[in-house]
């Protein structure tokens, strides 16, 4: 196989490369905290996504791609591991997954054990919380950036500490309460690398240089960018490419009628930021604020994913290098009156999701897709052995889909949320319905509260369909009941001797 291999070689998947190892594929991972479709690629017209959208164009566009859990570090475990939170039992930030599987071997491990010199910049793991990076899944430490700062002292109480940088540094863990709120937006007339995105982009350049200058070693990198995660700072350029008068607010901000009230949230993350009350009530001055921000925090996000790019041709990487563009969960801009994540509902779980592989004929699909796919499809899309690891590989290759947009591999996506009294909210998300299933795990199914939303009926989610469709209820059960029940805690696995 030549080094410029076409994807029809590629997608041939002879179980390894053997002797042609030296075209094995390079893999570039790209991860964006927080990132929801609000992308031009995706039909948003209000983005402004030039880079996201060149890269769409290149690869496959997963249209019903969804995470497995609405939360940054349990998000991330998903992807790395290709195991559902519910097979770990992990579903917090401050849990590392070693707690459930401590030899588990990660996406990037894998490839490190095939030959592959693995490196991550940025957030791909989740750092912060009272958890830390996974040392053991690079060939290099990790290069780390904030995920919240800012460039104008003012935004944070004078230059303290505040409440969401203390999370993130792993620092007065004890009283976050107690310290001050940051601001949820900042505009300043600053470089892009004033922030950490704009410096991500420049190291993840330097070590795109450094490859192509590596002779017989195929790289593994992870660039993992931190916005559009709060806070919304972003040079104001990127703030001024939106016009704030031609953002709507949310449709429905109001919690589903006749939903368990575990499904929904209050406050949460949100209120760690000024000027957001304490009570996370966001008024339509604010709301619009926030949405702004989202948009302009994404579009400086762009601006630096395609400096990356630009990098790769500059390198001529495109012709053998797998890309994957990942966002880790959805997010709420106001709809249900929620903000952030945190929720089973559609627009905390639904994620973009796009592959690029060489010679590519690029497409979209409407498979309904899950962040655990990703570990097997990248690893069978390289040629590498199929994974026999310690941890479940719950997800499945979607290779053929690659092949054939039109062909489906499993009729629904699943992902979960945990909420107090220990229930365990499954779900699972066919193309029209979502089913969830509140209980504690091994509890009898008759103590579950029920969640039932028709999307082709009610796209925001307005009414719980649960006690009026029981005959779509029982048939949303029957594909609810192929997983195993949820894992309530830490695998009590040993490591193998």
């Amino acid at each position: 196989m030549k080094k410029a291999a076409c994807l029809i070689a590629l997608l041939a998947l002879p179980p390894h490369l053997g002797a042609q190892e030296k075209s094995k594929p390079n893999v570039l991972l790209i991860c964006v905290d927080d990132l929801k479709p609000t992308i031009g690629a995706y039909g948003d017209k209000l983005a402004v996504t030039p880079n996201l959208d060149r890269l769409a164009a290149r690869g496959m566009r997963f249209d019903y791609a969804y995470c497995n859990q609405s939360v940054c570090s349990a998000s991330r475990n998903n992807l790395m591991l290709g195991s559902r939170s519910t097979s770990l039992g992990i579903y917090d930030l401050s849990q590392n997954f070693r707690k459930a599987v401590p030899d588990a071997v990660t996406l990037s491990q894998y490839f490190m054990n095939n030959g592959y010199r693995a490196e991550a910049v940025g957030k791909i793991l989740h750092s912060g919380h009272g958890n830390s990076d996974d040392a053991a899944s690079w060939s290099v430490p990790t290069i780390t950036e904030k995920v919240v700062e800012y460039a104008d002292p003012a935004s944070s109480a004078g230059g303290r500490l505040t409440r969401e940088e203390a999370y993130f540094s792993n620092k007065e863990l004890g009283r976050i309460g107690q310290l001050p709120k940051g601001a949820a937006w900042e505009i300043a007339d600053v470089p892009d690398n004033a922030y950490s995105d704009g410096r991500i982009a420049d190291e993840g350049i330097k070590r795109l240089q450094a490859a192509a200058e590596r002779k017989g070693t195929p790289f593994f990198l992870g660039i993992g960018f931190t916005k559009p995660h709060l806070p919304f700072t972003a040079p104001r350029k990127y703030w001024d490419m939106h016009d704030p008068t031609k953002f709507k607010l949310a449709e429905n901000t109001k919690p589903p009628q006749d939903a368990p009230p575990l499904a929904g949230k209050k406050g949460g993350e949100i209120t760690n930021y000024e000027p957001i009350p304490d009570n996370g009530k966001v008024d339509d001055e604010n709301a619009r604020k926030l949405i702004h921000g989202y948009y302009a925090a994404t579009s400086y996000m762009d601006a630096q994913l395609g400096r990356v790019l630009d990098e790769l041709d500059r390198q001529k990487l495109w012709e053998n290098t797998i890309i994957v563009l990942w966002g880790d969960h959805g997010w709420h801009l106001g709809d249900h009156g929620y903000w952030t994540k945190h929720t089973n509902y559609e627009q905390a779980n639904h994620i973009p999701l796009l592959i690029i592989a060489p010679g590519m004929k690029p497409g979209s699909t409407r498979q309904l897709t899950e962040t655990v796919d990703i570990y097997p499809t990248v690893t069978e899309l390289a040629g590498l052995p199929k994974p026999s690891v310690p941890q479940p590989i719950d997800g499945v290759s979607l290779i053929p889909v690659l092949k054939d947009p039109s062909v489906r591999l499993r009729d629904h996506a699943y992902h979960c949320f945990p909420r107090g009294e220990g229930r365990i909210g499954r779900a699972i998300r066919t193309e029209r319905y979502r089913f969830v299933e509140w209980k504690v795990p091994g509890a009898p199914a008759d103590t579950a509260k029920l969640e039932l939303y028709d999307y082709k009926e009610d796209p925001t989610e307005k009414q719980n369909l649960a006690t009026k469709q029981p005959e779509v209820v029982k048939e949303m059960q029957a594909i609810l009941a192929r997983h195993p029940e949820a894992e309530p805690k830490p695998l009590a696995r040993k490591e193998k001797k």
